[in-house]
This record gives C-alpha cells, sequence and structure tokens, in this order.
C-alpha cells in the first residue's frame, strides 16, 4: 500500500510540516525504520531520535518545531500512529469459515450470520452467538451462554454456563470465564464449598487477555464494565464489579465483592482486598496493597496503600535505612567513648581527694 503524507494527515484530521507528497509505503519502529517507513515520537523527551531515523516521514506531537522530513502533528501520536498501523497492516486471517465438521453443538443452539466456529470447539444447549463473531478451535462454550455480535474469541478459551459476553469482545487465549468463586465455610477443621451459582457479564467493547480468570458470582453476576481493558495473567474473583473503561493490568488480583468505579487504573501485580469501593478515576500504582475504599481522584501505591507522595516519601527513608542504621551506629559508639571518659574522669578525681586529706 502507498500513501502520501497529505492522504495520512487527512485520514488523521492532522497537520503536515514540509512535503506533503512524500509518498509513505509502511509502518516502523523509529530505530527499525527504512526508506519509505512512517514513524511516531510519543514522549517529546524522545524527539532526538527522529534526527537518526531514516524514515519518510514522523507523526510526532504539537511540540516539534522542524525537521528535515515531512512530520504530521497531532495531539496524540501514539493512537495517531495506531490508527496508520491498522491502515497499513492486513486484517488478521481466519483459517476458517463457517462450522468446521469437527464443532459440536448442542440443542437449541442459535448461530447469528457468517459466524465461524473453528476445529474442536464444543458449542454446549442454548447458546446463542451473535452475527460475525468469531470463535477459534478448542474453545468451550457452556449451556445458555450469550455471545453477542463481531466478538473474537481466542483458542482454549472457557466460558462456563450461563455467561453473557456483548458486543466487539475479544478474549485471547487461555482465559477461563465463569468458574467458581473460591467459598469455603470451614466447621472443625473442614472446608465445606459454598455453592457458586451466579453468572459473570462482559460488556461491550471489553478485552481480556490470555490466561485471565474471571470467577462466576456466588449469586447474582460479577460485571467487567463497558470498554474495560484486561492484560495478562489477572484474578477477578466473584461478584467483583469494574466500572466502564477500566485499565487493568497484568497479575493483578481484585477479591470479591470489590466494586471499581469508572476509569480506574490498577497497575501491575496490585493486589485488592475484598468488599472494598473503588472510586472513579482511581490509579493503584504497580505491587500497591489496598486494604481500605479509595475515594474517586486519587492515585495510591506502596502497602498498605496511601497517597502516592506520601508512599513515595515513606519508601525514600526506607530506602536509606541501611546509612541511617550505619549513622545510629557511629553516634552510638561516639557517646560510649563519652561515657566511658566522663567515668574515667570521676574516678580521678575521687583518689585526688583522698590523697588531699592524707
Amino acid at each position: 500500500m502507498k500513501k502520501s503524507v497529505k492522504e495520512i494527515a487527512e485520514l488523521l484530521g492532522a497537520k503536515v510540516i514540509g512535503d506533503p507528497n512524500v509518498v509513505v509505503t509502511g509502518i516502523a519502529g523509529i530505530e527499525e525504520a527504512k526508506e519509505g517507513d512512517v514513524v511516531f515520537v510519543g514522549n517529546p523527551k524522545y524527539l532526538y531520535r527522529i534526527n537518526k531515523t531514516r524514515s519518510a516521514a514522523v507523526i510526532a506531537s504539537q511540540e516539534i518545531k522542524g525537521f528535515p522530513k515531512p512530520i504530521i502533528k497531532t495531539d496524540n501520536p501514539s493512537l495517531a500512529f495506531s490508527k496508520v498501523v491498522s491502515l497499513f497492516s492486513s486484517p488478521r486471517k481466519v483459517m476458517f469459515k463457517g462450522i468446521h465438521s469437527t464443532v459440536i453443538l448442542g440443542k437449541d443452539v442459535e448461530l447469528g450470520q457468517d459466524v465461524s466456529i473453528g476445529p474442536y470447539a464444543v458449542i454446549e444447549d442454548g447458546v446463542k452467538i451473535g452475527e460475525r463473531s468469531i470463535i477459534y478451535s478448542g474453545v468451550y462454550i457452556g449451556y445458555e451462554s450469550r455471545i453477542g455480535s463481531d466478538c473474537l474469541i481466542y483458542p482454549n478459551v472457557s466460558l462456563r454456563e450461563k455467561t453473557v459476553v456483548g458486543n466487539r469482545v475479544i478474549i485471547h487465549n487461555g482465559t477461563a470465564i465463569g468458574s467458581d468463586g473460591f467459598g469455603y465455610d470451614t466447621k472443625n477443621g473442614v472446608h465445606h464449598k459454598i455453592p457458586q451459582i451466579g453468572s459473570v457479564v462482559i460488556e461491550d467493547d471489553v478485552e481480556i487477555g490470555a490466561n485471565v480468570t474471571v470467577d462466576r458470582a456466588r449469586f447474582d453476576k460479577t460485571i467487567i464494565g463497558k470498554g474495560t481493558k484486561i492484560d495478562n495473567l489477572v484474578h477477578i474473583a466473584h461478584n467483583v464489579v469494574t466500572g466502564e473503561n477500566c485499565i487493568i493490568v497484568a497479575q493483578v488480583g481484585i477479591s470479591g465483592s470489590t466494586t471499581l468505579g469508572k476509569n480506574v487504573t490498577l497497575a501491575g501485580q496490585a493486589g485488592i482486598a475484598g468488599h472494598l469501593t473503588i472510586g472513579d478515576n482511581v490509579i493503584v500504582g504497580g505491587q500497591a496493597g489496598v486494604t481500605k475504599s479509595i475515594p474517586a481522584n486519587t492515585f495510591v501505591s506502596g502497602y498498605p496503600a496511601r497517597p502516592h507522595k506520601e508512599a513515595a516519601k515513606i519508601n525514600a527513608y526506607i530506602q536509606r535505612l541501611p546509612q541511617l542504621n550505619e549513622k545510629i551506629s557511629e553516634l552510638e559508639a561516639r557517646l560510649d567513648k563519652i561515657n566511658k571518659g566522663k567515668k574515667g574522669s570521676h574516678g580521678k578525681s575521687k583518689n585526688s581527694k583522698k590523697r588531699s586529706r592524707s
């Protein structure tokens, strides 16, 4: 594919500085770029890298002033570049169309128009799948589950019974939706399983990474809100509710019955205790341990999680502990020396008084 810089700028609603007729034939990272490629610089502090790039043009922020090659100036270079990637990239090929002969279909299954189901998938009784959805090989969909339109479910995903998936949802390899929540009553040292009879609802435009687990509710529903994006290796426990457009990064764990507001960001390996409320627009830093509810528009980090500036100050003190320990040891040694000197001087004065009396 070939596009002029002008055509790309029009697609992005951006401004061109330089020759708009330069032809772009591909996309690349700024260091790997060759002639004909377009690259982007998202952070102004990395603008110096464009001096060495061999690319035909650069997508950059408004801060850039000038450059020998054409510049496509935009407020969000990363998002703009994503659109260009979609323009130049071939759509992912589906190796099959229609229903493969090895698929196992239960009774009363309803399939929308142009649904594709790959080899050895199992679709249980009463399942409904919306039009143009693609189910890859080895997927299991439990009875009476509902999947919307234009969904993409990759190999070896398991959707347990009565799971509801909205439209335009992407679920990556190995993810399990609707497994039992972790609940037991203990009596006389014996753990008795609590039945988990609720369900999971995945709303529209959600993307769930690989090897994620989302547990069904004990009662009612576990809900993943519209537009939420979940990274790989995340665990979401029973009866959790996330608001819209949350970002949940790899290895996060959210305990049961916790509610996230809208636009919450949980950074990598954060842990959230159960029965908490996390307000809108909250950011939880990486490896933070959240033990209490957090009000809206707050940035917390550390363990236990607290306002980020406070946590950073505490962490700075902790990092200085070895030096502080050495300083205290030095002061203790000096104090001991002073005290020993005082004892010695007291003893000398007593002897002199005895000699004077004699």
